[in-house]
């Protein structure tokens, strides 16, 4: 039997949930499903001898912020893949395999249904069968604190150096923890993404395939359309540098508030770079009650404006004139939207003409730009 190396590298799952019994049994088997989840104690004596299982840990339930439990005797480990070669340091069964250790932060943010004794279910199904250690995170102030709150609480909880972060409702496919890691290890100042699929299939079509289909380069610059972060957040890893480098972590603004995009655009004001696994590594459910629903059209307008404004539109060549890729409502909205100064520099609208299917520009006179006012 090869011999198991541990490397220091923790993965800690972030999960916030506001009644999310319905889908915990769902979201709690796809990580305990992830590949080759080993629940021995490492082993690093001779291949002759038998690696032993290790001893229960308990990891602490607690209200709003819990004591730091440093103990390392047990955690939960997920071999990488061979092909990995930069992590795995060998194919052959006489050399070492390295696994990784896991463990789970969850922020329960005043449910009102059994969510928390779900919870606590699942905490000792996970310390007992699993070895992989649970921590509970408990808001008891009778009002929800929102999922940027919940996050933060929960990422100062945990000890791993690399974040993955999971809804409550939706599912990991059983390979993703262990290839986002392998490509965060590469990138540390990126947030790494993944494809996913819907549940239903036919959710939300459009955006799926938008998302989806987006290349390497198209991460980094599609990042103002209508549709939010080109990577989705349920898909996100990182390495915690990327998190303690975004001063206050995710906004607490609370319900209504895009957390995701916010700090989105500020990983990448710190030049961290976007990055995405080709591959379904997440179900990602839709449903009326998703958070999602919660955020206003118009919020996430304001702050992509903002940040178009401060970024792109004040710098050159863009301070110097530019043209508007859309010449219907959307696009007369933008405008209408855009500071006086910023109007002045507006040359054209542009779009393309759905008989001829050719590209057609319609340039702005200073009377046409007070109407479109």
């Amino acid at each position: 039997m090869p011999q198991i190396v541990q490397t220091k590298d923790l993965i800690s799952v972030i999960i916030t949930v506001l009644n999310g019994a319905k889908w915990i049994d769902g979201c709690m088997k796809s990580i305990i499903n992830q590949t080759a989840v080993i629940k021995c104690q490492i082993n690093t004596v001779s291949e002759a001898q038998t690696p032993l299982v290790s001893k229960t840990m308990t990891s602490p339930t607690t209200s709003l912020l819990p004591a730091k439990n440093n103990s390392n005797d047990d955690m939960a480990f997920v071999q990488l893949p061979k092909q990995a070669t930069s992590i795995v340091r060998g194919s052959s069964e006489s050399q070492p395999k390295v696994v990784l250790s896991v463990e789970i932060c969850v922020f329960e943010d005043c449910s009102c249904d059994n969510t928390y004794d779900l919870l606590c279910s699942w905490q000792r199904t996970l310390r007992e069968s699993y070895k992989i250690p649970m921590i509970i995170l408990r808001n008891n102030t009778g009002q929800p604190k929102g999922v940027g709150y919940g996050r933060n609480r929960a990422i100062e909880a945990s000890k791993g150096n690399y974040l993955c972060f999971q809804d409550i409702d939706d599912e990991m496919m059983p390979e993703r923890i262990t290839k986002q890691y392998a490509l965060a290890k590469q990138h540390k100042n990126a947030i790494i993404g993944s494809k996913f699929t819907r549940i239903p299939n036919n959710a939300t079509c459009r955006f799926t395939k938008w998302a989806n289909d987006l290349s390497s380069e198209q991460l980094m610059i599609q990042i103002y359309t209508s549709n939010g972060p080109t990577i989705i957040m349920p898909t996100w890893m990182c390495h915690r540098m990327v998190y303690n480098q975004i001063k206050g972590g995710f906004s607490e603004e609370g319900q209504g508030c895009p957390e995701d995009l916010i700090f989105f655009y500020k990983h990448l004001d710190k030049n961290g770079i976007i990055k995405r696994v080709d591959e379904y590594l997440l179900k990602y459910r839709y449903h009326n009650e998703a958070t999602t629903f919660s955020v206003q059209e118009k919020t996430i307008r304001h702050i992509r404006l903002n940040h178009l404004l401060h970024n792109i539109l004040q710098t050159k060549p863009w301070s110097d004139g530019f043209s508007i890729w859309n010449a219907g409502k959307q696009g007369r909205k933008l405008f209408r939207e855009l500071p006086m100064e910023q109007k002045k520099r507006v040359a054209a609208f542009c779009d393309v003409d759905k008989i001829v299917n050719k590209p057609l520009a319609f340039p702005l006179c200073i009377s046409a730009k007070c109407n479109l006012q």
